[in-house]
């Protein structure tokens, strides 16, 4: 059978401090968890019942064993998920500061393991027959992961629905330049790779063969020079996508489909404990939601209830939703 989801992009092990609104250095205890966004939004879908698997890579060392194992026990399958000998699986430590405050430090040097799927190791004829596929802008930055995804996206051809997640993470495209040249003190000092401009053919060329595009508002902007909502998923239906789903935050979620329906939903009243999971979730929920068929209120109205609950926990792949979790937050109009 095929698979309903497959993702492809960052895994990682996150390290989420157990004590909140304490900095990073006063911090004396942490909880491990399975992190990476295309990775949790592959946990949040099987939480809601979907078969999927994630194509990624890690270090062929002990964190590299724990996330095979963290994956099947969130019932991924991880056939696609590869050791790179040499690099460590990466790690990302977080401080919690609620309700809107949450550094992050990613430790990914020399190179991220998952920027190392290379095209060559792809199941193209799976990654055509999932009903859903998943693809992020991190994947872009550097090779061999960008010609790995752009040729996935072309093999797929738009066949079911092909979700591209806009994901712009800047230090990570100043890093992989860095790590993937020669002229190492040229590009230091060179503001071109930190310019939003030298990302955007490379996302323009991905929305080609995207069906849905989705991000928040600094995204949507990386990917069209657009910042305000409605003008910007005009701008990512004319580059070729069927559905803009553009998060605003506290204003909520509007999503514009070229058939010309629209949803503006508001924000699920929460008290958050920590915001880093909250768009994996909506990306799973999403995805559930397009593989059942929903009216695109539904959808948003889900999306929106499963980041929501995630928001309200200190972790993020193990916090995923059930669908009971998000009907009942849903029927209560807010979470609690």
């Amino acid at each position: 059978m095929a698979y309903e989801l497959i993702t492809m992009g960052r895994i990682g092990v996150d390290l989420y401090p157990l004590q909140t609104g304490v900095p990073l250095s006063r911090v004396t205890s942490f909880g491990k968890f399975l992190g990476g966004s295309a990775t949790n939004v592959a946990v949040a879908a099987a939480r809601l019942g979907r078969r999927t698997a994630v194509i990624t890579r890690t270090g062929a060392d002990p964190f590299g064993t724990y996330l095979h194992e963290a994956l099947r026990g969130f019932g991924v399958d991880d056939r696609w998920v590869t050791a790179v000998p040499g690099l460590p699986t990466p790690v990302t430590f977080c401080e919690v500061f609620p309700p809107d405050d949450f550094p992050l430090y990613f430790y990914r040097q020399p190179k991220a393991p998952d920027l190392e799927i290379g095209a060559d190791e792809l199941d193209l004829d799976a990654v055509r027959e999932a009903r859903v596929f998943w693809m992020t802008g991190t994947g872009l930055c550097t090779e061999p992961s960008r010609t790995a995804t752009l040729t996935a996206l072309a093999h797929r051809a738009r066949s079911g629905t092909t979700v591209f997640d806009l994901d712009w993470r800047p230090m990570f495209w100043t890093n992989a330049a860095w790590t993937n040249t020669s002229r190492k003190d040229a590009v230091r000092e060179d503001p071109a790779w930190e310019d939003p401009a030298f990302a955007r053919p490379f996302y323009a060329e991905a929305l080609r063969h995207a069906t849905v595009a989705v991000g928040n508002i600094d995204e949507v902007e990386i990917a069209t020079g657009e910042r305000e909502p409605h003008a910007a998923a005009a701008a990512l239906l004319e580059a070729g996508v069927e559905l803009a789903v553009v998060k605003q935050g506290p204003k909520g979620v509007l999503a514009v489909h070229r058939d010309g329906t629209i949803a503006e939903v508001p924000p699920l009243p929460v008290e958050v404990l920590n915001g880093l999971g909250a768009g994996d979730a909506f990306g799973g929920s999403l995805c559930h939601g397009l593989l059942a068929g929903w009216d695109l209120e539904k959808i948003m109205r889900h999306a929106n209830a499963a980041g929501a609950i995630v928001a309200s926990r200190l972790e993020c792949s193990s916090a995923m939703p059930t669908p009971r979790e998000i009907e009942e937050a849903l029927t209560a109009g807010a979470v609690r």
